[in-house]
Formats: C-alpha cells, structure tokens, sequence
C-alpha cells in the first residue's frame, strides 16, 4: 500500500512540474539589479536559483569557520554520552563506586544534567550513601523535580526513614498528581510507618497504572491487606473489615490465612474455620491447610476426619501430612500421628514436622527421642546436620515412598504412563 503511495506522489509532482515549467516558459520574468554601475539582468527563475546557490554557499562557509570551535563540545558531548552509557551499565553489574564517579562526570553535559543525577543518586543510595544521594537529588531536582522527589522518598525509605518520605509525598497523594513509582514509594513508605489507611488508598492508582507486573503488585497488595487486618482492634472491626473487601482480595490465600489466624486469636473460631473451608473447597493451598491444622477450637475430631478425606486427592501432599499429624498429637492418636509426620518428613522435612514428632515421643513417654527430634528441628532452621532417631522407635516398616496418583486427560479417560 505505502508503494502505491510513492508512485501517485511522483505523479502529481511530475505533473505539477509539467505544468510550472510551461506556465514560467510563456513569461520567464524580468529581473534588473543596478548597483554603483554594475547592472544586472535575468529573470525570475534565474534569480531564485542564484539565491538557492548563494544560501547554500554561506551555509556551508559559516559551518566551516564554526567547526574549529565546536570540536572541544563534540568531544565534550561524546565524552559524557559515552560516561552515561557506562555508568548505567555499572550501576545494573553492582559495581555502584564506579557508576557514581561516572555518572556524574556524564551530568556535567546539559542535555544529561537530570538523568545522569538521578541515576548517580540512585548508585550512591545502593552503597549506603544516603547523604550524598540527597546532594545529587539536590541538583536533579532543577532538571526532573518530580522523579527527583520520588526518588527522595525512595532513599529516606531506605535510611529507615518512611515516615519523612510518607510526608513528602502526602501533598501530590492528596492531589493524585503521584507518577506510578510515587504511588509506589506512598505504599510502601506508609506500610513501614504504619500508615496502613493511606498504603490501601495507593493501591487504587498503582493497580490502575499497570506500572508493576500481575505478581509484584499482587505481593504489594497482599502485604497492605495483611496489614490491615493484622492491625484490626477488635473481632467487630475485623468481621466489618472482611465484609468491606472485594472478593477478589478475599481470595488470596495470604490474606485468608492472616484474617483466619487474626479472627482465631479474637474467639471467632467458627468465622475462621469457614473461611478456610471453603477456600479449599476452590482451590487446594497447602498454606491454608497448615492454617487450618493451627488453629484452636472444640471441633477438633470433626476436622481431623474432614482433613482425612483430602488425603486420598493429596496423597503426597507434606503439609497435608504435617496437619494431620498435628491433629492426631491434639487427640493423643500417637500411632496415627508418628505415621503421618514421618511420612511428611520423608516427603519434605520441615522444623514443624520434627516438632510435631517430638510431641508424639513427649506424649508417649520417650523423652530421648523427643529431644533428638527437637534438635532436629532447630537443626533445619540453622542448616545443620539432622540426628538420626533410634530403629527402637519404629513401630514396623512404615511406607514413605510417595504415592502414584492415577492422571486423567479432559474427558476422564487414564493415561498410560512411560
């Protein structure tokens, strides 16, 4: 399509040229130029062309005086692009020493003043320079003021200051005039400060914005709400709370977790269970399965039989095993519950198995082995090696191989394994 396009633009000016020049052959003009006895004639044509000519020959005489002198600021120009280049790559290695002494010979070029501190302060706030990183925001904010005070709120955050870079950008949050990194700085600065209304009111715009990824501003999203209810007065404000969320919010297993174990700790065992429940009932989360082995309340049989109805979808399933055991230790099942931890410690050993283990040898009077499983766990947590229970402890081979789960395609049909 765009070469059709050329063509009908040649036509129309070949033919407008056709015609011009038979218009202008009919009357060249007539142009006389007289000057202290010097006389000139021609015609029009003529004259615009040595016009044309006489343009073009200043022009390029001015430039030939004028590259003398403009050699030093194209190599100056040259230089500081060059410096740009390679402190930003500096900076993106780590090597934020170098950047920094880079960047800002870079800054000394007009074009790059703003950017080039920007980048400089950023360096120097990632080496721990926090004085020096407001000297060069100091100077960017000549150039680019509102990156140059996004940034500033960034570095006070860092320095273990949020509540100085809540305020300083509270005044364009009140006017939602924020960049999508103001927003940014706003949610997190007043998470650290305890701000938890004003990071809440962020996530609106950030979310808006699309500047951060599906997963980054779901994390963001589920520490502010995780916040909020972790900081909920009573189980009045909690349950009103819960109730005022969007139900995509109240999806998240993180924050299910945290409103489970929150409403558990104001007596609202019943609430917390049911919230749990059916989020399982959606979608399987071993985090909400282990929420739901930890939380306190009289049903505890009901729930232990409920949780054994999911081994049989979940078979290798450790924090399914964990909770299991858990619960068996609650109702002093040891047999049940020295079986299931095992098998979760085959599976996947974890500080919480090997606690809920030693609880089953505390509980059957075997403090040896109960300390050894204790050790354990501590020893996980610092990355130490593990102490071997004694083979008097085991009650008969117990099977700790995971279990093959049969596949079904689409339409229910079993596919053949390998």
């Amino acid at each position: 399509m765009r070469v059709w396009r050329w063509i009908l633009l040649l036509v129309i000016v070949a033919a407008l040229a056709a015609f011009g020049w038979h218009w202008v052959a009919a009357d060249p003009g007539y142009v006389l130029l007289r000057l202290r006895g010097w006389r000139v004639e021609t015609t029009v044509v003529a004259a615009v062309l040595i016009l044309l000519l006489a343009w073009a020959l200043l022009t390029v005489l001015w430039r030939l005086l004028r590259w003398p002198f403009g050699a030093f600021s194209r190599r100056h120009r040259r230089l500081s692009q060059q410096r740009m280049g390679e402190g930003l790559v500096a900076l993106v290695e780590g090597r934020h020493g170098d950047a920094e002494r880079d960047l800002n010979r870079a800054s000394r070029l007009h074009s790059l003043h703003g950017p080039a501190l920007l980048a400089a302060a950023e360096a120097a706030s990632r080496r721990g320079e926090h004085g020096r990183a407001l000297e060069a925001l100091n100077q960017a904010s000549q150039s680019a003021p509102q990156a140059a005070r996004v940034l500033r709120a960034r570095v006070l955050r860092r320095d273990g200051k949020p509540a100085e870079a809540l305020a300083l950008l509270a005044p364009e949050a009140d006017k939602g005039t924020l960049t999508p990194g103001g927003w940014r700085e706003v949610a997190l600065a007043a998470l650290a400060s305890g701000d938890i209304r004003r990071a809440r009111d962020a996530l609106d715009p950030l979310q808006k914005s699309g500047a951060l990824g599906s997963r980054p501003y779901a994390a963001l999203e589920a520490r502010i709400l995780i916040a909020t209810i972790n900081a909920a007065a009573d189980g009045a404000a909690l349950n009103t709370l819960w109730s005022q969320l969007p139900k995509a919010q109240r999806r998240v297993p993180a924050v299910i977790d945290a409103y489970a174990r929150r409403a558990a700790g104001f007596g609202l065992i019943l609430p917390a269970m049911d919230e749990v429940e059916s989020a399982l009932r959606r979608e399987w989360s071993p985090l909400l399965i282990e929420t739901y082995g930890t939380l306190g309340g009289d049903d505890i049989e009901a729930r232990l039989r409920r949780a054994e109805s999911w081994y049989d979808g979940h078979p290798n399933d450790a924090v399914l095993l964990l909770t299991l055991g858990r619960m068996c230790v609650r109702l002093k099942l040891w047999g049940k519950a020295q079986q299931h931890l095992q098998r979760s410690l085959a599976l996947a050993p974890s500080a919480g198995a090997w606690e809920a283990l030693g609880d089953t040898f505390a509980g059957q009077g075997e403090a040896e082995q109960a300390q050894r499983c204790y050790r354990n766990a501590l020893a996980i947590g610092r990355g130490d090696a593990l102490t071997p229970l004694a083979q008097r402890a085991q009650t008969g081979q117990l099977d700790t191989q995971p279990i093959a789960i049969e596949e079904r395609d689409v339409h229910g049909v079993p596919r053949l394994r390998e």
